[in-house]
């Protein structure tokens, strides 16, 4: 557990460092809350792919990549989470830049061959369909891959994670790159989803809406939505068509995307 935690409510100074108070990261960074039982998860989208999760007990950041002065005023990671090693979702150097010395991680297989020593050290790796315990909290590594002819190659069934894990009671489910699979239409009981959807590297928004509609979770974000070549998906487009579903899920919307990024 981060040591940085208990200053968030007040707002002090350590050294030369100002560790500022919850209203204030929100400010910076755009948030949602959800309640548990134990308290709340915060959820700040960073861009695109990345964003960074406080709950009642840890620090989670979910494939963290860019300028790590994105993260400087959100508290250090207690775990990071990386779904495979595409750009846009693994980057060793803001994995070093983010990382604290009681940080731990969890990866995929084809990620940990490609850490440092220094970060093999606090990673356990993850292959489809296992579970690691990270400090009593259980990430079961979900498949993510595509099944439409002619986007195989890009995410290959096998390779990459998907995560769940629980926090509080409420069951939490980060797609990384995938389509709408088994493996996602299957899953039971999700509080909170991450869905990705952008052309050709994962789904449509129509896809999306409809593997959604089938696994029901009370709440979910699209994400990782803009693409190249008209690639981009609406998220808003993505919300209406859930609505006309049966499913029941909220849609939150992040701001994913800075004016003018793709």
């Amino acid at each position: 557990m981060t040591t940085r935690r208990s200053f968030l409510a007040t707002g002090v100074a350590l050294g030369a460092t100002t560790i500022l108070p919850t209203n204030v990261l929100a400010a910076a960074h755009a948030s949602n809350t959800f309640q548990t039982d134990g308290g709340e998860i915060t959820v700040y989208p960073i861009s695109h792919a990345s964003f960074v999760m406080e709950t009642p007990d840890r620090v989670i950041y979910v494939d963290p990549v860019g300028a790590p002065e994105q993260y400087a005023d959100l508290p250090e990671p207690d775990l990071i989470l990386i779904t495979h090693e595409h750009g846009d979702h693994y980057s060793v150097e803001t994995l070093q830049a983010v990382a604290g010395p009681a940080t731990q991680m969890v990866v995929n297989p084809a990620v940990y061959d490609m850490l440092p020593s220094e970060l093999q050290m606090k990673t356990q790796e993850a292959a489809n369909g296992e579970s690691v315990d990270v400090s009593g909290l259980m990430i079961e590594a979900v498949p993510a891959y595509n099944i439409t002819e002619g986007r195989l190659d890009f995410h290959p069934q096998g390779r990459d994670n998907g995560y769940v894990f629980e926090i509080d009671g409420r069951r939490i489910y980060v797609g990384g790159d995938t389509e709408g699979t088994d493996e996602m239409r299957a899953l039971e009981d999700i509080f909170l989803a991450f869905i990705p959807m952008n052309l050709p590297f994962t789904m449509d928004a129509e896809q999306a809406a409809d593997a959604v509609a089938e696994f029901q979770p009370a709440y979910v974000y699209p994400y990782h939505y803009r693409g190249r070549d008209g690639g981009t998906q609406d998220p808003e487009e993505f919300a209406a068509m859930l609505g006309e579903t049966d499913a029941g899920t909220e849609v939150r919307m992040g701001d994913w995307y800075a004016e003018g990024e793709i």
